[in-house]
C-alpha cells in the first residue's frame, strides 16, 4: 500500500524546491498548482463556471482566462476567492484522485500531494502525513518581492490570503526549516523520510 505525503507551505516558502527534491528522487509529485492550471483550461467545466461567474473581460485575446486579472480580484476580495475556489477545487481534487489511484495501482512506495493550502482548503483527508516547509515572515515577503518583482503592500496581500505558516506548524507531522541553505533542506527531507520507513 503507498503511503500519501501532502506536502505544503505558503507562497515563496520554497515548497518548489522540495518538491523538486522528491522528482529528483523518482518519486511521483502530484501538484495541485499543475492541476488547477488544467482544471480551468478552455472547454473544461471550471473554465465555463468562471467565465460565467467573472465575465469575458478576465479572457486573453485566444479564450484563455488571464491569470494575472483573475488574481488581482482575488487576492484583495476574500468573498469572490471563496467563490472562484469553490469552482476549481472539486475539479482539482477529482483529477489528483485519479493519479494516485494510478501511482497505488503501479504499487509505489509513496506518493506526494504538493497542495499549496492543503489546511485551509481542509484537504489533510487525501494524505496520511503531512510535511510543511516554513520559512520566517521576512524571508518570505523577501523571496516573494524578488521572485514576482513586487511591491511589499502586493507581496503582504499575497501572503495575508493564506494562513500564517506559524499557524501551520502545529498541524504538520513533519516540519523543514527553510530558512537556510538548500542543502540543510535536502538534509531534513531525508531525515523525515527516513522517519517514516521510506528508503529513498
Amino acid at each position: 500500500m503507498s503511503l500519501v505525503i501532502g506536502l505544503t507551505g505558503g507562497i515563496a516558502s520554497g515548497k518548489s524546491t522540495v518538491s523538486n527534491m522528491l522528482k529528483e528522487m523518482d518519486i511521483t509529485v502530484i501538484d495541485a498548482d499543475v492541476e488547477a492550471r488544467l482544471a480551468v483550461e478552455k472547454g473544461e467545466p471550471a473554465y465555463q463556471k468562471i467565465v460565467a461567474e467573472f465575465g469575458q473581460d478576465i479572457l486573453l485575446p485566444g479564450g484563455e482566462i488571464d491569470r494575472q486579472k483573475l488574481g488581482s480580484i482575488i487576492f484583495h476580495n476574500a468573498e469572490k476567492r471563496h467563490l472562484l475556489n469553490g469552482m476549481v477545487h472539486p475539479e482539482v481534487r477529482k483529477r489528483m484522485k485519479d493519479q494516485v489511484e494510478a501511482a497505488v495501482e503501479r504499487g509505489e512506495q509513496f506518493v506526494v500531494l504538493d497542495i499549496p493550502l492543503l489546511f485551509e482548503s481542509k484537504l489533510t483527508f487525501m494524505v496520511e502525513k503531512t510535511i510543511l516547509v516554513f520559512v520566517d515572515r521576512a524571508v518570505q515577503l523577501q523571496r516573494l518581492m524578488e521572485r514576482n518583482d513586487l511591491s511589499l503592500e502586493d507581496a503582504e496581500a499575497r501572503v495575508k490570503s493564506q494562513m500564517p505558516l506559524a499557524d501551520k506548524v502545529a498541524l504538520a507531522d513533519a516540519v523543514i526549516d527553510n530558512n537556510g541553505t538548500v542543502e540543510e533542506t535536502r538534509k531534513q527531507l531525508f531525515e523525515i523520510l527516513e522517519g517514516w520507513g521510506i528508503t529513498t
